[in-house]
Formats: structure tokens, C-alpha cells, sequence
């Protein structure tokens, strides 16, 4: 026999501080708020993620040792299968299961295995539909919609005790919810352009949790962050007085940069996200994107004039791109000294306005998650493979190889345009047998590129710049992994460190030209460079 405790589940897709069950959270804390009218009933929050190669049975079997009454299952792109599944063995005993989350909204009538289904936002409609099944009023309708409730009304499953950071060594924020604009590949294209705030005396309230659990790391969930720029500074301000030993992963529209938002930012630890998604206005009209490439150039240099960390998202695939198109925009991204560039192949999520134009537009796109292109009118199966490795490669290379500092002058003395090094570190890798595999290892990468560099200055007749493009790369990457990592590395150098930090070392052939060798061995730890011995060979 059932007990009465209900069950909130999901899989999260990795292991990490970035993947953490809030939207599980967020259900099973409003269903907490039942207590006053039915004691006896307790929640409980259960996830998994991918990395732990579970199978359906050994999902299942932990879920029925909860011994619950309800199972309500939060479902993504890449737990959809895996759920579905799950429930069905559930079901073969005496419990409900409902199914809500992106997928299940996306496409309602695709879940009607489940008891019930809950499309839209799923808090307050979960929890009603709970309070009747308690009371044995058992619908006889399958699918409810929730609406958009106001956030002063929702729960904290931070403040309540639903949700305990400290498990995952981070924190996703959420700030807002909704967004003002209509990118047809995102789930908010069909949405009402509203953006909601959660109130600031939530948030700060949440952001001294975060600091007494001594929370390294926190992600912040509102994708147009920097909309409303007095709310942002006020938040950033509040970050700055009470949380700096916190660093901060923020979404932000390049559009809406200033210089006042810019001077906020540099006083915290934090870096920036920046969709771009393709430097091709035309291609970016296709999915309702406006883009400013002049203006774009203008808000990003202000980043880079404070010394801000930011990246960029690019995605391959696009109605209209090509893969000259695509390769451009890596270059165009590259050129504006992005610390790292996540790329992705563009999924035509079931829900949003590009799954309904698809046809118009000539897309071919997987039928099961994650929905991935398989080719377009303008973008052949060739050309997004050939989109999938050079993707690898520049992730590879330049962002996990943490090459910001010193890529573009190794382009200018090489006279080629980054993705065209990029193609030809994809043959590379594959020579190797190393094209899909991860590294997690920076040194490892390192000397990856050190081989690389190696092998294309002796391509194109500049050998002698390979000592000192090595000392460079060795040099900026142990102070990389000792700021990131805590990491102490020796190294041998044959160019003085002062010299290779200067501004002077980013043009290659005027300092090969001009500066003096001096061998030494240099200690990097806690950011900074200590002789152990040198001696000037000049």
C-alpha cells in the first residue's frame, strides 16, 4: 500500500554546479505549501543525472523505494526518453504520474502515457491538481495549462529549504522569468513578450543564503539580464557589498551594454554570456533576430576596454547559413576577443516558431531530442558535419585551450583567418584519433597546441618563431590555471616573463625583431611570476 509522499524527479544532464534541479525544485516547493491542509503528506525532491549511465530499472527501482503516492517528473530534451519510460514501469503499480516541464509544453498531447500532463508554468497547477487527487476528486480531463502567476505568490525553494546548494557546489538564480523578444528557435518565441521580475528583497535574501553556505559559483537565469539597466546595476551592487568571494555567470543582450553597466560589472567577479548566434544580419532575420554588426562591435569593445570576461554563442545550422556563413562567424566572434565561444547545432525545438515554419524554411531535423538540423536548402549534411568538427576544434583550441591572450597575434603573423586554422586543426585531431575525445586536462591541451602551432609555423616557413609563440602559450596558460585553479607551475622560458606580458608580445615579428632572449626558470603560483634562477644570454 502507497504511503501519501509525493515524489518530484528529473535528470539532470551532467554532473556540475551549472546542472541543478531547479524547476524540480520549484514544483516540489510549492506542493510543500499543501501541509496546512494535508499533515500527513510529505515531499520529496529525487534527482539523477546522465553521468551515472543509469538505466531505466535502476531509476525505477529508486524512485518506487520512495514508496510514493504521486511521481511528478520534470522532463528536458535529454531525459525525455529515459522518463518516459520510467513512468511506464511506475504506473504498473498503484501511483499517478504526471509529467510537466519544456518538452511536456512543447508538445502536451505527445505525454499522454501519463496520468496527467501540465503544460506551461507548472507551479501553481501542479499544486491544484495534487490538492484534488488528495481529496479524491480524480479529474477526468488529462492535460491542464498553467499560466503565467504572479512571482510575488511562488515559493523560494532556496529560502524554504527544497533546494540545498551546497549539494552541487553552485547555484542557478533565478531573476525574471519571460522575454521581451521572439527568437523563433527558443521556446519564448510564441510567448507574450513580458518579462516578470522575482522581488529584490527575495533575491538579496537569497544571495545572503548563498553567501553563508559559501557558494562558489553562481549562474543567473534571466536571458536578458541587462534589459532593464537600473535593476541590473542595483543587483550588481548589491553583489559587490555582500558577495564577493561569488562568481557570477550572467546572460546579457550586447545591444543594451553601456559604459555604466560595464564599470558595474568590473567590480565583481563574474563573466558575461552574449548570444551573437551568427554575424549575418539576413541569416539572423530568418529567426526573428535583429543584429547591428557596427553597434555590436562598438557594446563588445567596451567590455574589453574594463577587462570584462564574456563569450559568445554561435549556432550552425541556421535557416539560410551556409558553411562559409558559419565559418565567418567564428571569425567575426574571434576578432572581438571573446575569452571563449560556445557553439552549438541549432535544434528545432517541437513548441517554438521554428518547428511550426520549418517546412517553409527547408529543414530537415531529427524527429526524436535534441532535434538537431540534418540539413537545409543552403546547409547540406556535409556542411554541418563539417560544422560539427570545426566547432570541436575552435572549443578545443581556443576556448578550453584558454588562447584569448595571444590567438589573434598568431593569426596575424600566420596571415590566416581563425577558421581556416581551425579546419586544419580538425585534420589534425583526426589524424590522431583524438577529434571527439574530452579532455578535461588543460595541460593536456596545451601541449596539444604547442605540437600544433609547431607543426604549422614549419608549414609556412616561420620556425623561428616557435620558441617564442611556446614561451608565450606556456606562459599565459599557467597563469590561467593559476587564477582558475590554484595551480603552480615551473617553467623553462628563453624570453624574459615581463616581456612576454607586455603589449609588445602581440606583435610576433616585432619582438622576435627586437627583444633580447633571457633564459630563466620562473615559479607561477597565486597569479603571479617568481624567478627560481636566470641568466641573460644575450
Amino acid at each position: 500500500m502507497k504511503n501519501k509522499s509525493i515524489t518530484v524527479c528529473t535528470v539532470l544532464v551532467e554532473n556540475s554546479p551549472q546542472a541543478l534541479p531547479l524547476g524540480a525544485a520549484c514544483i516540489a516547493s510549492s506542493i510543500k505549501t499543501l501541509s496546512s491542509d494535508f499533515t500527513d503528506v510529505k515531499v520529496n525532491l529525487v534527482d539523477f543525472n546522465l553521468e551515472q549511465k543509469l538505466s531505466v530499472e535502476q531509476v525505477t527501482n529508486i524512485l518506487l523505494s520512495q514508496n510514493s503516492y504521486i511521481y511528478c517528473f520534470s522532463i528536458f530534451v535529454w531525459n525525455k526518453e529515459l522518463l518516459s519510460e520510467v513512468a511506464k514501469n511506475l504506473k504498473k503499480t498503484d501511483c499517478i504520474c504526471i509529467a510537466g516541464g519544456p518538452e511536456v509544453t512543447a508538445n502536451p498531447k505527445s505525454f499522454l502515457d501519463f496520468d496527467f500532463v501540465i503544460s506551461g508554468e507548472g507551479e501553481v497547477v501542479t499544486k491544484n491538481l495534487i490538492k484534488r487527487i488528495l481529496n479524491n476528486d480524480i479529474p477526468t480531463e488529462k492535460i491542464f495549462y498553467g499560466k503565467r502567476e504572479s512571482l510575488e505568490n511562488l515559493t523560494s525553494p532556496y529560502l524554504d529549504k527544497t533546494l540545498n546548494p551546497k549539494k552541487y557546489d553552485g547555484a542557478l538564480w533565478e531573476l525574471a522569468r519571460g522575454c521581451p523578444f521572439k527568437c523563433s528557435y527558443c521556446y519564448e518565441s510564441k510567448g507574450d513578450k513580458k518579462v516578470e521580475y522575482f522581488s529584490l528583497d527575495r533575491i538579496k535574501e537569497e544571495l545572503d543564503l548563498f553567501v553563508k553556505n559559501d557558494i562558489k559559483q553562481i549562474f543567473v537565469l534571466d536571458p536578458t539580464y541587462n534589459v532593464d539597466k537600473n535593476r541590473a546595476v542595483e543587483i550588481i551592487n548589491y553583489i559587490h557589498k555582500h558577495a564577493k568571494n561569488i562568481f557570477f555567470h550572467f546572460e546579457c543582450r550586447a545591444e543594451f551594454l553601456n559604459v555604466e553597466l560595464a564599470k558595474a560589472f568590473s567590480k565583481i567577479n563574474c563573466s558575461l554570456q552574449i548570444g551573437l548566434q551568427s554575424a549575418s544580419e539576413e541569416v539572423l532575420k530568418t529567426v526573428n533576430r535583429s543584429f547591428n554588426k557596427k553597434d555590436f562591435i562598438k557594446k563588445i569593445s567596451i567590455l574589453n576596454d574594463y577587462g570584462i570576461i564574456f563569450g559568445f554563442d554561435l549556432i550552425y545550422g541556421l535557416p539560410k547559413d551556409n558553411y562559409e556563413g558559419f565559418k565567418n562567424s567564428i571569425d567575426f566572434a574571434i576578432s572581438l576577443y571573446p575569452n571563449h565561444i560556445e557553439l552549438f547545432c541549432l535544434s528545432v525545438l517541437p513548441g517554438t516558431a521554428l518547428f511550426d515554419d520549418a517546412n517553409k524554411l527547408s529543414l530537415s531535423y531529427e524527429l526524436q531530442p535534441p532535434y538537431h538540423v540534418i540539413e537545409s536548402d543552403t546547409f547540406s549534411k556535409l556542411e554541418i558535419e563539417k560544422s560539427r568538427k570545426i566547432s570541436i576544434a575552435c572549443n578545443l583550441f581556443y576556448s578550453q585551450g584558454r588562447a584569448v591572450t595571444w590567438f589573434n597575434s598568431l593569426m596575424h603573423l600566420l596571415k590566416m583567418k581563425p577558421s581556416n586554422f581551425f579546419e586544419k586543426f580538425v585534420l589534425f585531431l583526426e589524424d590522431k584519433k583524438l577529434l571527439d575525445k574530452e579532455f578535461c586536462n588543460h595541460k593536456e591541451i596545451e601541449k596539444l597546441q604547442i605540437e600544433f602551432v609547431n607543426q604549422i609555423l614549419f608549414e609556412r616557413n616561420l620556425s623561428k618563431y616557435f620558441i617564442l609563440t611556446k614561451d608565450i602559450i606556456m606562459l599565459n596558460g599557467a597563469l590561467t590555471r593559476s587564477y582558475s585553479d590554484g595551480e603552480n607551475t615551473e617553467l623553462s622560458l628563453s624570453y624574459h616573463p615581463d616581456d612576454l606580458m607586455s603589449e609588445y608580445s602581440q606583435d610576433l615579428k616585432f619582438f622576435l625583431s627586437n627583444a633580447q632572449k633571457f633564459s630563466c626558470k620562473v615559479l607561477v603560483n597565486n597569479n603571479s611570476i617568481k624567478f627560481v634562477n636566470k641568466s641573460n644570454n644575450c
